[in-house]
């Protein structure tokens, strides 16, 4: 009889899904997947503090590095607010779009738009042919406005 041994299940998917995309499984690119797993749309810098925990000795650069190989491999997505660092996220398989907080910064995913979307179709493609449309959608989140009307309650006047 040959003892048990416990196999992630989740390693060997991160393991298959980097080969799939062509790419060498190291652990530091295990690391910042299973990061980007717990933490989408995560900074490179968040995506680091995430990693450094697991694997002490790994470098912002190679995080960067990382980040960017998958996503010239199709296995992640930049998204880069105005006026913030870009994000990261591995939800590539779909044209889904951003909800993003104007005030702490918090984002969630918006599935494809739906019905009549006249900004999808440029009114002059320039001769392009477009492939995909980002969508960013911009303002204030549930608990930034709740924290808001606490505060105005709190000294009878918006801050």
């Amino acid at each position: 009889m040959t003892p048990h041994t416990h196999v992630d299940a989740r390693a060997i998917d991160t393991a298959a899904r980097l080969r799939a995309a062509g790419l060498r499984v190291t652990d530091s690119r295990r690391a910042v997947v299973e990061a980007l797993r717990a933490h989408p749309h995560a900074s490179a810098d968040a995506i680091f503090g995430v990693v450094v925990e697991t694997l002490p000795g790994t470098s912002l650069q190679s995080v960067y590095n990382a980040l960017g190989d998958f996503v010239d491999a199709g296995l992640a997505r930049r998204i880069e607010p105005a006026g913030r660092p870009g994000l990261f996220e591995l939800r590539v398989d779909d044209n889904h779009h951003h909800l993003i907080c104007s005030r702490c910064g918090a984002v969630e995913d918006v599935d494809c738009i739906v019905g009549a979307a006249p900004c999808l179709t440029p009114s002059d493609a320039h001769g392009y042919a477009v492939q995909v449309a980002e969508v960013t959608f911009w303002g204030v989140c549930p608990t930034c406005a709740e924290a808001e009307a606490v505060a105005v309650d709190a000294v009878g006047a918006p801050l």
